[in-house]
């Protein structure tokens, strides 16, 4: 496969749902893999559906961690959830566009960062306000937190369309003049909303120069207790790579 510069992949299932499934995902992909994604807390629309295996859950991050010699992202929505991913040695924390388009919030979460050596990934908010999202990331690099990136994870839209979220290239060009120095993972699982979408997602993506992917990968996607349509099996998701033509690690 050809390398394009700096490229980035971010690879694990939208939520661990057990110690087993989550070593098993992970065993399957980790050499493809520079970084393992896992949902620990999961901030879903019904407080009904799956909502993560919580604390365990980073016990079986930090095992991971220490077994394949692989950092583990996690996302946080709370300054209680960045506490406990630090004591697990979790250092790559990303906040989700929910969390993010509330300013009391990620201001919150930005002062409990400060000092802090760990890596924030920051999501477009759910809502298409481009000086929301610059707004998020202002507020963390101005308590001193250096290590950032954003992730491009598309905007709510009330339009009949195919995809789960709408991606608005126009708006992540608006925001890349803000901050025209941060990086963009590209989040083609929910921009795309199913399976199928991925690639299409992926590669128009590689046209906007965008070459870090943060991908949901599941080991048995049509049995997943969150986001079933748009995860991929460790086949699928390989396959997926050599079509990019890029490859990690």
């Amino acid at each position: 496969m050809v390398k394009t510069n700096n490229p980035l992949i971010i690879a694990g299932p939208c939520a661990i749902e057990s110690k087993n499934q989550f070593f098993n995902i992970v065993d399957e992909i980790y050499t493809f893999t520079d970084i393992i994604r896992a949902g620990v807390w999961k901030g879903r629309t019904s407080p009904n559906d799956y909502s993560g295996v919580g604390e365990r859950g980073l016990n079986w991050a930090q095992k991971v961690q220490n077994k394949y010699s692989i950092p583990v992202a996690i996302e946080v929505g709370t300054t209680k959830h960045i506490e406990l991913a630090l004591n697990y040695n979790i250092k790559i924390l990303w906040i989700g566009a929910r969390t993010t388009a509330n300013p009391f919030a990620i201001q919150e979460i930005a002062e409990s960062l400060k000092g802090v050596d760990a890596e924030i990934w920051v999501k477009n908010p759910i809502i298409a306000d481009v000086k929301l999202w610059a707004g998020a990331i202002d507020r963390l690099k101005n308590l001193g937190i250096k290590k950032l990136k954003t992730i491009h994870r598309g905007f709510y839209s009330d339009k009949k369309n195919n995809l789960r979220n709408d991606p608005k290239w126009d708006l992540l060009y608006e925001f890349q003049k803000i901050h025209p120095d941060l990086p963009i993972i590209s989040d083609p699982s929910h921009i795309a909303g199913n399976s199928k979408y991925i690639e299409q997602i992926s590669k128009q993506a590689m046209q906007k120069n965008i070459n870090k992917f943060m991908i949901e990968v599941h080991n048995f996607p049509h049995k997943a207790l969150s986001d079933k349509q748009q995860q991929i099996s460790p086949k699928e998701f390989k396959i997926l790579l050599k079509k990019l033509k890029i490859y990690s690690r």
